[in-house]
């Protein structure tokens, strides 16, 4: 409290006051209920006043209690209160697990001050002594309804609950009309407090989910203690109280499960008859249908694009590789052209320096000088080039005899020394490979260095004619042939064998001659006949004792082409194959194709052999 300013006094503001701040306040408990029913009434009330409304509202539900009469009251034992309905003692059979304490309470006074036994008396009526009398009955019903726990376990047996479950035939033909009923009659037994309906055919597939999985965990609140048929209560003793609970536990667990049994029947029996399942069904049924068609159908697309562009790639290859052809033709052609316009040029400056020399008379008055000079001007015809050529004819067609021959000598001059420079040096190409075949030079002691027999000359050509140009690793596998078959004991190496290739390829014709010709006879040698024993005859020879002359002539590419098509034609389990191969060759006997077909198996055979070996050298690098 401010006292008021004297006068002379100033009043000072020392701090200003702050701002008021608003706080949310919820409320709870049964202020939160007052609040509730506050906000729904739209009007202003105090608890108490609610709660003053609310008792009143209780007795004015009292004083609305009907209760019903229960016909078979008067004659129930009091004995068999176990059998007994006691909703229906205190008259409550219409509202039986609905009814409140309340209520409850309602009923028992009303039925005690009808059914009294000090009532009935005063009306004149005989009453039975004792505990036999029929009040008793409403006496242990209040006392079980009245009572939570008791009276939870007389609602979970209640004797009216239908617990029947639809069958399949009958939940198929009017399936929500069947159902809702059955699901809406047991959901009484959930310990949830929200219980999801069964909905409709338009209610969503999440909705209907949620349903059965709710009622596939079902949990029930409902026991059996009611039933039990011993009570403890009655023992005489802890060992005989011990032996009654555990025959209860048993029968209650017995029930429990039979009870679960039960649930899931019913959800079982709905969802099997449940349309909307099927329709579910049938959507992801039509939904993974058409995926799989649209994988399918991106998948075809995919390949029709891949093959455009493979075969847009092929063309695009075809078209480049035309082109380089057209090319390639265009540039051949030209250069074919300018070769024969260079060919005729060349023709005829050849053609003018014969025309002029023969006009000078080759230069000389005497016909053995003239015949000399003329062979002379037919090499120089065969070796100068184009622009000699003309450089020579240019001189030619001048005035002066001497300066024509002058430069024709030059010319013929300088041939001659170009082809003796040439010859020397084929010369001395010779004599250094016969060096090298008879061993001498250098002093190494490499496999190089050692001479050349006839034996390995004619080995070598042979592995050359066998492995042609192109044959992978083509020198190694020659190499390793030789070593394979050579009977000198020497071991060549692939630069052996490439240097004395070219060293034969460098000789001149009648070297070559000798050596088929000696190659000739050490195989006539090697291939005349001998009489056929069981000692020395070859396998493909003990066939026909017929022949023991010289081997035929060699054969011919006709003749081989023809024994490889009979071969094809008369496989191995034809009867009298050799005869219809020997009658499809010309010329040929029996015995000539069985050799021949003998020396290529084993020619093919020393070829693998000797590829193998070098794939597997170079395979272990």
């Amino acid at each position: 409290m401010l006292k008021e300013a004297l006068e002379g006094q100033v009043t000072v503001v020392c701090n200003v006051i702050a701002a008021s701040v608003q706080f949310q306040v919820e409320p709870v408990g049964r202020w939160f209920e007052a609040f509730l029913k506050r906000r729904d009434r739209n009007v202003s009330a105090s608890f108490q006043e609610l709660e003053e409304e609310e008792e009143l509202e209780e007795e004015s539900e009292d004083e609305e209690l009907q209760l019903e009469e229960y016909p078979m009251l008067k004659t129930l034992d009091p004995k068999d209160w176990k059998n007994q309905d006691h909703y229906a003692v205190l008259g409550l059979a219409h509202l039986r697990y609905k009814a409140t304490q309340r209520q409850i309470k309602a009923a028992h006074k009303a039925m005690v001050l009808k059914h009294h036994p000090d009532k009935r008396k005063a009306a004149g009526e005989q009453i039975v002594e004792g505990d036999n009398d029929y009040f008793t009955c409403i006496t242990k019903a209040i006392e079980i309804l009245s009572d939570p726990v008791k009276r939870r376990a007389y609602d979970s047996i209640d004797p009216t609950f239908d617990n029947t479950v639809p069958t399949k035939s009958e939940g198929k033909e009017n399936f929500f009309d069947v159902f809702v009923p059955v699901f809406e009659r047991n959901s009484r037994w959930t310990s949830k407090k929200h219980v999801p309906k069964l909905g409709s055919m338009d209610s969503t597939f999440e909705e209907v989910d949620s349903f059965y999985s709710f009622w596939y965990n079902f949990d029930s609140w409902r026991e059996f203690s009611y039933l039990d048929e011993e009570e403890k209560e009655k023992a005489e003793c802890r060992d005989e109280r011990r032996w009654i609970e555990k025959q209860n536990r048993a029968s209650r667990a017995q029930r429990k499960k039979e009870e679960m049994n039960r649930i899931r029947t019913l959800v079982d029996t709905a969802y099997s008859c449940d349309p909307r399942i099927r329709k579910f069904k049938e959507d992801e049924k039509a939904r993974k249908e058409s995926e799989k068609k649209a994988k399918a159908e991106a998948k075809r697309k995919e390949q029709v694009e891949r093959e455009k562009a493979r075969q847009a790639e092929v063309e695009a290859v075809r078209q480049a590789k035309e082109k380089e052809e057209e090319e390639a033709k265009q540039a051949a052609q030209q250069a074919k052209k300018e070769k024969e316009v260079q060919k005729k040029a060349i023709k005829k400056e050849r053609q003018k320096l014969r025309t002029s020399c023969k006009n000078w008379n080759y230069f000389s008055d005497n016909e053995a000088d003239s015949v000399k000079m003329m062979e002379e001007v037919e090499k120089l015809c065969d070796r100068l080039e184009l622009m000699s050529l003309q450089s020579l004819n240019e001189v030619l067609l001048c005035d002066s005899r001497e300066e024509a021959m002058a430069a024709v000598e030059k010319q013929i001059q300088e041939v001659n020394t170009q082809l003796q420079q040439e010859r020397d040096a084929e010369l001395a190409a010779r004599q250094a490979a016969r060096g090298a075949e008879q061993g001498g030079g250098g002093g190494g002691a490499g496999s190089g260095n050692k001479g050349w027999n006839e034996d390995e000359l004619q080995l070598l050509i042979k592995a050359v004619n066998l492995f042609p140009a192109g044959t992978s690793a083509r020198w190694e596998v020659i190499a390793n042939y030789m070593n394979l078959h050579s009977t000198s004991g020497i071991k060549r190496n692939a630069k052996d064998v490439i240097n004395k290739a070219k060293n034969l390829q460098k000789l001149d014709p009648q070297q070559k001659d000798e050596i088929n010709k000696k190659a000739f006879e050490k195989y006539k040698r090697e291939h005349v006949a001998v009489p056929a024993t069981a000692d020395n005859a070859a396998p493909s020879e003990r066939f026909d004792t017929s022949g023991t002359d010289i081997s035929s002539a060699a054969w011919t590419t006709e003749e081989q082409k023809l024994l490889e098509q009979a071969l094809k034609t008369f496989p191995v389990s034809t009867p009298e194959r050799w005869e219809k191969i020997a009658a499809t060759v010309p010329g040929r006997s029996k015995k000539d194709c069985m050799k021949r077909y003998k020396e290529l198996v084993e020619m093919v055979k020393a070829k693998k052999a000797a590829q193998e070996q070098v794939t597997t050298a170079k395979s272990k690098k």
